[in-house]
């Protein structure tokens, strides 16, 4: 039996959680109702509205700005997670205020249509709106247009790569990376059998098959999955923009996340991964103090750190 890293024992205490119906239900409102903490003397953090994707609601983003910035910054659209069922910005505050503390950046951070009342491709629609705006917004927002980098967690982690592949087909918005935490990229890991002893925290088997029958409106597994719900059923991945995954060894998406990780490289897409021994699926977000989740948290922010300066104007 796989064991839990060192750095995460204390996870051996949390429930073991599965969610349905009514307790995405629940959970979703409780999210609704997260507060957040006061806000930093070193930042600023706005509410927005934007249009949304024709005939759908306006969208609702939370927008986080050091004040010491002075000229135009590069900026990251984060997407949270979920399950596609729950979720909202202020449960990533905490990562949301340091990328934009620690990288001189803009966050912009979504909150997006959910499953099962709006079904794939609704919350990447939400996302690719969203970018849109950032980039029209550029200007007010002192944002660098050609700057703009694409991040998630879990499910925020799936709209992000479908995200990916929706700027390719349509030729814009071009993000210049792409950040992908753990992402929920396949519905086929649903139908899988073998993983039902895996020792998973927080995220479980059964909830990842209540949520993926949610989100698409049908079973799981189907011929003609699109590519926009479930962005590892696309065949040609040559052309999107570089990206870095971590995942744990203990996480139901390991196997998906890597095999789509293979096959980015394959396509010439640049991509590098974090592979955390003994983690389970959102770690980091249950143990933010743990030596493990700091040095994830860390990783991350020197990959977007890296993105941007490759992606700076030359000097003159």
């Amino acid at each position: 039996m796989p064991q839990l890293h060192p750095d995460l024992s204390p996870a051996r205490l949390l429930p073991a959680l599965s969610f349905g119906p009514r307790t995405a239900r629940v959970a979703q409102r409780l999210t609704d109702r997260m507060r957040p903490g006061p806000e930093p003397a070193d930042l600023s953090i706005e509410e927005h509205t934007a249009p949304g994707p024709e005939g759908a609601p306006r969208l609702s983003l939370r927008v986080y700005r050091p004040r010491s910035l002075t000229a135009a910054s590069p900026a990251l659209l984060w997407t949270h997670g979920g399950g596609y069922l729950f979720g909202s910005p202020v449960q990533d505050e905490r990562g949301s205020i340091e990328f934009a503390r620690e990288l001189g950046i803009t966050v912009v951070s979504l909150r997006y249509r959910k499953a099962p009342r709006y079904t794939a491709p609704a919350p990447v629609e939400d996302a690719y709106a969203a970018l849109s705006w950032t980039v029209d917004s550029a200007d007010r927002l002192s944002v660098d247009p050609g700057r703009i980098a694409i991040g998630g967690a879990s499910a925020g982690g799936g709209i992000t790569a479908a995200l990916a592949l929706m700027c390719h087909d349509r030729g814009g918005p071009g993000p210049v990376f792409q950040l992908l935490v753990y992402p929920m990229l396949d519905d086929r890991t649903a139908l899988r059998t073998d993983l039902d002893r895996l020792p998973t925290r927080l995220w479980s088997v059964s909830s990842n098959r209540y949520a993926w029958r949610a989100y698409l409106g049908e079973d799981p597994g189907g011929e003609h999955i699109s590519p926009y719900a479930a962005p590892a059923r696309r065949e040609e991945l040559s052309g999107l923009p570089p990206a870095w995954i971590g995942v744990g060894t203990l996480d139901l998406f390991h196997d998906e996340d890597l095999a789509y990780a293979d096959r980015l490289r394959a396509a010439g897409v640049p991509c590098r991964t974090t592979v955390v021994p003994g983690a389970f699926h959102g770690f980091e977000a249950a143990l933010p103090r743990a030596g493990a989740s700091r040095e994830f948290r860390r990783v991350q922010t020197e990959a977007l750190r890296s993105a941007f300066e490759e992606s700076a104007p030359p000097e003159l």
